[in-house]
């Protein structure tokens, strides 16, 4: 008797456990009917603000693709502007869904602030110069004077920099990205140093862009990519996925101009899985069979974002380098639907 309670006590705790690990994040988001999406405070090309509060970048389209890919509608996103060091505590308190901004994949973030879900963006930390001071080279900056974020990976890679090239220098660090920027355009010290292309972006903002150089060195790797929280598999598969669709789109040439039609033309099996032609892959995570469709019909595939957003046709000018997909001797690469 007292087996068979236990075994019927267990029984109701599996289920219970169960129940509650399935209605987690992706169940609160359809049921609020929007994603609740923690972005910078500005930076050009990935997450900034117009003057009328409407959000654009990198980073937020990829929110709208979330988006697209469980309503079908790119507008149900709301923004949550956070510094770097705001961004965890507002991802494991709840307070976001997801955190889709320029933050670096390391592993003890990977392990314990969240998961990433990918890498929308591959950076490294590089250096800014006023072209007046003739610096040419990063190993020229011994004695030099660094604006920086508190809180974040940058401040490492410093460090380690200048150590390992038994090089002085003196911090000059702000919690806000804008602060940094403003303390550099106002000469409060000789260098600004974040990720390269966080470089291009910031320059914008300055009196007079053009006075300034981003220095070729490169010192760091920096995965950009989107975190959600741990312990959450179905919204991870959700977010994961959806990184993936922008990519598998592009390589299958699936873009935002013909996605209707190739879904009703495509002989194409791997298209037909993707577009949800063939099998239950969106069914099986808690979607619609349409929503890799739906995000490329609303967002277009992940060059399409790259190129309007950051890209040479964009004012950043960045060239796809490394971000090109593998097949164009890149590193952005995705699993098959399958």
């Amino acid at each position: 008797m007292k087996t068979k309670f236990l075994a019927a006590t267990f029984g109701v705790l599996m289920g219970t456990t169960a129940t509650a690990a399935l209605a987690g994040t992706l169940d609160d988001v359809k049921n609020k009917g929007f994603v609740q999406c923690g972005v910078s405070q500005g930076l050009p090309g990935f997450s900034q603000p117009d003057s009328a509060g409407n959000w654009a970048g990198l980073d937020v389209d990829f929110c709208r693709s979330i988006a697209s890919a469980i309503f079908n509608d790119p507008t149900k996103v709301k923004f949550t502007p956070l510094s770097a060091k705001e961004r965890f505590t507002a991802l494991q308190s709840g307070e976001i869904d997801v955190l889709s901004r320029n933050t670096t994949w390391t592993m003890s973030r990977d392990t314990k602030m969240g998961k990433f879900a990918g890498v929308m963006y591959y950076d490294g930390q590089g250096f800014m110069v006023r072209k007046s001071l003739g610096i040419t080279s990063a190993k020229q900056l011994g004695g030099a004077s660094v604006c920086t974020n508190t809180g974040t990976t940058t401040e490492l890679n410093l460090a380690d920099w200048f150590r390992s090239n038994k090089l002085d220098y003196k911090v000059v660090s702000f919690e806000k990205s804008e602060e940094v920027v403003k303390a550099y355009d106002a000469g409060r010290c000789d260098v600004l140093t974040t990720d390269a292309s966080g470089l291009y972006a910031e320059r914008l903002k300055l009196t007079k862009p053009d006075e300034h150089i981003v220095l070729p060195e490169i010192i760091s790797k920096e995965p950009l990519g989107p975190m959600v929280r741990q312990g959450d598999d179905a919204w991870f598969n959700v977010v994961k996925w959806t990184y993936f669709a922008l990519l598998n789109a592009e390589e299958m040439g699936v873009t935002k101009a013909n996605a209707e039609e190739t879904l009703a033309k495509t002989e194409n099996p791997d298209i037909k899985r993707f577009l949800g032609k063939d099998g239950s892959f969106g069914v099986d995570i808690g979607l619609t069979n349409a929503w890799a469709f739906q995000i490329v019909k609303n967002m277009g595939n992940y060059g399409e974002l790259f190129e309007k957003n950051i890209g040479t046709t964009s004012p950043l000018k960045i060239s796809r380098g490394v971000n090109a997909l593998w097949t164009k001797g890149g590193l952005q690469y995705a699993p098959p639907v399958r």
